[in-house]
């Protein structure tokens, strides 16, 4: 496998769809399946096929029409989950099986109420289920982020020897700091014997919004899979953000990595999982929000407006977004509001700016932002005094 491919592990049908109120029916799970199959993911987790009659009807359905991707299904370290996952991912041209089990002394302790030496046990057994069932098994260490690493390493030695081609380390409660998290993965490269034969996947959550940071500090430290979901969606506070680490990746060239993600597909991608989901996306979002690429401050309008790059790391076109907007508000100066009536069709003078900016002025103090309409009436007034 290529040491600088990233893959792009998509849950946004799993994990992002845990989201209360955020419950798809088959077809609507199939059509963005589709989805991001054009979008390049490598890896669709399609549902948890034995949590109930209509995952399994999803899995099934999605693994029925995807081609070029691999199909996932998520189960527990239980032999009827790992065998109903198998039969729901039976016409699936690539079928994943992702299973596991908690990792941490907390999850080992108040979950399962049981002991290390058993959880391992489970874990190997689980691996060698899935594995004679398909040739490709995810294992996911749950709340690896607070595990012992030392147990840790032994937990991923073990059911990678039982078969596991991925290992999945989540950060399942958000707890981690990037250094830290990079730090355990790092542990794991250099202390699993084995570790040669699996794919290392980084799988965090954004309770301290530290997901993307952390995600980016996983592959820096040998992972070369990540876990996310389409606008970061997800329990709680939501998962790593697909449109984030793949435009991290692709604007640090220096890192050396990269990913099958076609890019311009990112913006309709994460328009349709929204209105499909019924979950807005906040317009400060980085790469989709709908502020993502407008600008207010007239300082920063002024050097946008003279060169792109001064206060845009990213063309907007690039992520398959509309053009940067510049905002006109009471903070905008002169520049912003001269290249504002240039796009609706007036070419006015210094002279003419300077007088008409003060009354935009007056205008835009009693509103939160000047609209084209406004700037119609102020430039009409402005002729007929001036004709």
């Amino acid at each position: 496998m290529p040491q600088n491919k990233i893959y792009i592990f998509d849950t946004t049908l799993r994990d992002g769809e845990q989201v209360p109120g955020c419950k798809l029916n088959t077809d609507e799970k199939i059509e963005i399946a589709l989805q991001l199959e054009e979008l390049g993911v490598d890896i669709i987790e399609a549902g948890f096929p034995i949590s109930s009659p209509g995952d399994f009807a999803s899995v099934e359905a999605i693994s029925k029409v995807i081609k070029n991707a691999t199909v996932c299904g998520l189960t527990r370290s239980v032999q009827k989950d790992i065998e109903v996952a198998a039969a729901a991912l039976k016409h699936a041209v690539k079928p994943r099986i992702h299973t596991g089990i908690g990792a941490s002394d907390i999850h080992i302790k108040y979950k399962f109420n049981t002991t290390r030496e058993a959880i391992l046990e489970r874990a190997a057994a689980a691996t060698k289920i899935a594995r004679n069932l398909v040739p490709d098994v995810e294992f996911f260490c749950e709340d690896a982020g607070r595990a012992d690493n030392a147990f840790l390493a032994k937990l991923v030695e073990t059911v990678i020897a039982a078969g596991a081609t991925v290992v999945n380390i989540p950060d399942t409660t958000g707890y981690c700091l990037p250094h830290q998290y990079g730090e355990k993965i790092a542990y794991l490269v250099n202390n699993v014997s084995n570790i040669d034969k699996a794919i290392i996947s980084c799988h965090c959550h954004n309770d301290l919004g530290l997901a993307t940071a952390n995600s980016i500090s996983g592959i820096i430290n040998g992972a070369r899979q990540i876990e996310c979901t389409i606008n970061g969606i997800g329990e709680r506070a939501g998962n790593t953000s697909l449109e984030e680490v793949v435009m991290i990746i692709k604007q640090h060239e220096a890192l050396g990595f990269y990913t099958n993600i076609n890019a311009k597909k990112l913006n309709p991608i994460s328009h349709l999982v929204s209105d499909t989901m019924r979950m807005p996306v906040q317009p400060n979002k980085a790469i989709v929000g709908a502020n993502a690429f407008a600008h207010s401050s007239g300082i920063h309008q002024d050097g946008f407006l003279k060169e792109a790059i001064t206060y845009e790391i990213i063309n907007p076109e690039d992520v398959g977004a509309d053009l940067s907007k510049i905002v006109l508000t009471a903070r905008s100066g002169r520049s912003a509001l001269a290249y504002r009536f240039q796009k609706l069709g007036y070419e006015f003078n210094r002279n003419d700016i300077d007088a008409l900016y003060e009354v935009f002025l007056h205008v835009a103090d009693t509103k939160k932002e000047v609209e084209d309409a406004d700037l119609e009436v102020l430039a009409k007034n402005h002729i007929a005094v001036t004709a």
